[in-house]
């Protein structure tokens, strides 16, 4: 099995429980507070590394008291930075409320950058697919991911672009649908980027530009894929949600896994949604290998659903 390229940010998530969002001047008391390895790419690394599914995570480390964090985390896992740069890491402070749904605020550093270069010591003929989100797109570098998929039209692209898609520079978000990517979105960012208010009119919207599938993520009522000529829901799992964080990472890092595991389309998304059902009901982005192999046991076939 050749490897994906994820490309993207690892980043120190601060993540701070409250009961809920204070009001412009409130105050609250918060829950609790902790710091943990995330960012969209790491995220998505980790679910390729529990199904065993060879990659190589592109991910820039900083300096300063986030970037060391950043370091030290990957170290522990046995992760090498892939480069590491003397220019201060930023972070993403994540507020979860007590349902369960997660706003981030984010400061951009290092980790947010991208140069072609730092590309040039991998073997391509070891590689077919490439992972990229939205966010770095939109950074000053960012055109140079895109040239870079340009130089490498035979690699299958799988763009997550998030919620920050419509502030995406559209000159570059053109010479990527023309690549045609598999496109990974959830309810709220397809409608609000297409501006149409139906998540299956506006998937195959989405699909008619790129040519390829578009996966949209609908929380516990599944997913809708719009493939080739056909759009069609795949079921979702119920879960008590812990928090959000990190689900559509989870979710995009599972399609993947399970593609290249020559999975179909249909039965690959069915998987994701299971797993991404179990990261929500679990804190923090990532599962444990413990909670990864509980999931996989309670894995059934669309046939059999």
């Amino acid at each position: 099995m050749k490897q994906t390229l994820v490309i993207g940010s690892t980043v120190a998530d601060v993540i701070v429980n409250v009961p809920s969002i204070p009001s412009t001047g409130e105050d609250v008391n918060i829950l609790s507070q902790h710091i943990q390895l995330g960012g969209c790419a790491y995220n998505v690394a980790h679910i390729l590394t529990l199904t065993k599914t060879p990659h190589t995570l592109c991910s820039p480390v900083g300096s300063g008291v986030y970037g060391d964090f950043v370091a030290a985390e990957l170290k522990s896992f046995g992760i090498p930075c892939f480069v590491r740069l003397d220019v201060p890491n930023g972070c993403c402070y994540c507020v979860v409320e007590a349902y369960g749904e997660r706003s981030f605020m984010s400061y951009h550093g290092a980790e947010y950058v991208f140069s072609k270069q730092w590309m040039n010591s991998i073997d391509f003929t070891e590689v077919d697919s490439v992972y990229i989100c939205g966010l770095e797109i939109e950074e000053p570098t960012g055109k140079e991911i895109v040239d870079f998929l340009e130089e490498h039209p035979d690699l299958t692209i799988y763009f997550a672009p998030g919620p920050r898609i419509q502030y995406l520079n559209k000159d570059l978000l053109t010479r990527i649908f023309h690549l045609h990517p598999i496109v990974h979105l959830n309810r709220q960012e397809v409608c609000s980027f297409t501006s149409i208010s139906d998540p299956e009119s506006a998937s195959q919207y989405l699909h008619n530009i790129t040519k390829n599938n578009v996966i949209v993520t609908l929380g516990e009522q599944g997913a809708l894929v719009s493939e080739q000529e056909t759009i069609y829901t795949v079921p979702g799992f119920s879960t008590k949600v812990i928090d959000t964080i990190g689900a559509g990472d989870s979710h995009i890092g599972s399609v993947i896994a399970y593609l290249k595991q020559d999975i179909p389309l249909k039965e690959a998304v069915f998987r994701a949604n299971r797993l991404a059902a179990a990261v929500v009901g679990t804190k923090g982005a990532n599962l444990s290998k413990a909670d990864y192999q509980k999931a996989c046991d309670c894995f059934v076939s669309m046939a059999q659903y």
